[in-house]
């Protein structure tokens, strides 16, 4: 029991002895920093002179964002339900194609950071001061690539012109198209939706050229909504392809027996009624005008059916919000430049203070 005592007052005594050692360090160390003050605000000038620099020479972002919404009304019912049966005794499949849920939630967001999507905008054409160039020109001048690209023709002479046949670009053009790509998917490009309940998309591009960042938003948005109208309403849209031409040459073969018929008739204009034969060629071409129009009249129906499904199948692109110029602007303030480098400052050079102050120490022997 008295050994247990014993124990515990030479716990406390260690306890209050490191605590008193804590304080005298802290207040040693206060009065060091109190004694070094004109190194701490040195630091800080300089600190808040880089700062104040950096923000000087860092050129501000713009910041484009463009929402849009998907309705998509792939329903079909009463006399459309009814053209699938009809259309399908010509062999035309009415039923449209499932291919909405390959650009449904996720796999929407997706297809627009493909790297074929970016692509495809980046040579889509605008006009710049009158002038008609591409993105990827545009993203090239205010980056200064060809600045960079000095020393290697190879590279500074190659240009992606408007309306350039993509299946024609060498090797070189390829490559750097794939660079652009990785470095806006990295850095410039942002896309997101604003709800996984809701079908809003937004579409977030940040660079330092305002222009870009407002055109490169708007092109990404038309080239994945043609491809994407494109691919949801192929399939009927060969539908329509087909029965029109199936009704036009229908028509045709129609008009001709109309005309045979009076052919017939007008070869024979007082024939013998005792004989029948002479009647023979004109029910022949009174058939076909028959079958004929029976087959027009059903082919008619179903290619206005069919027209009525390529519609409901085509989905409606609805642009919510759209980038307006002048675009915000996202530049470093420089008060708060000025601050924060100055803070930064101080603080390192008492780190360093405190790290030689410590070395001394240590070399000394004098390890308090």
């Amino acid at each position: 029991m008295i050994q247990s005592d014993i124990e515990d007052k030479d716990t406390d005594i260690d306890d209050k002895t490191s605590l008193k050692h804590f304080i005298l360090r802290v207040q040693y160390w206060w009065m060091y920093m109190k004694h070094k003050w004109k190194m701490i605000l040195l630091g800080f000038l300089v600190g808040a002179a880089l700062g104040l620099t950096y923000s000087f020479l860092k050129k501000p972002l713009y910041d484009a964002e463009l929402s849009f919404a998907i309705q998509d009304d792939n329903s079909s019912g009463g006399k459309l339900g009814a053209a699938v049966g009809l259309a399908s005794q010509f062999g035309i499949d009415l039923s449209g194609s499932n291919i909405g849920g390959a650009f449904s939630g996720d796999n929407l967001l997706e297809l627009l950071r493909s790297r074929a999507m970016v692509e495809k905008s980046l040579l889509t054409s605008v006009t710049i001061n009158g002038k008609q160039e591409t993105l990827a020109e545009l993203y090239i001048t205010f980056n200064k690539l060809r600045e960079r690209w000095g020393d290697d023709p190879a590279l500074k002479n190659i240009q992606f012109l408007p309306n350039s046949d993509r299946s024609k670009f060498t090797l070189s053009q390829d490559s750097l198209l794939g660079t652009f790509y990785n470095v806006i998917i990295k850095k410039n490009l942002n896309v997101d939706k604003v709800d996984k309940d809701l079908s809003i998309v937004t579409i977030k591009v940040e660079t330092k050229n305002e222009l870009f960042s407002k055109y490169f938003t708007e092109a990404m948005v038309k080239t994945v909504s043609d491809f994407y109208i494109e691919t949801k309403t192929k399939k009927s849209a060969q539908n329509v392809n087909v029965l029109q031409k199936l009704t036009d040459s229908v028509r045709r073969e129609l008009n001709s027996a109309i005309t045979g018929v009076a052919t017939t008739s007008d070869i024979n204009p007082n024939a013998n009624p005792t004989l029948q034969i002479l009647k023979v060629p004109s029910q022949h071409r009174q058939v076909d005008v028959e079958a004929n129009g029976a087959m027009l009249t059903e082919l008619v129906k179903n290619l206005e059916l069919a027209k009525i499904s390529l519609r409901k199948e085509t989905p409606l692109i609805q642009i919510i919000d759209t980038p307006i110029l002048p675009l915000e602007e996202k530049a470093v303030l420089k008060p708060v430049a000025f601050i924060l480098g100055g803070i930064i400052g101080a603080i390192l050079m008492m780190i360093n203070l405190l790290m030689r102050a410590r070395y001394r120490e240590i070399m000394s022997g004098n390890n308090r």
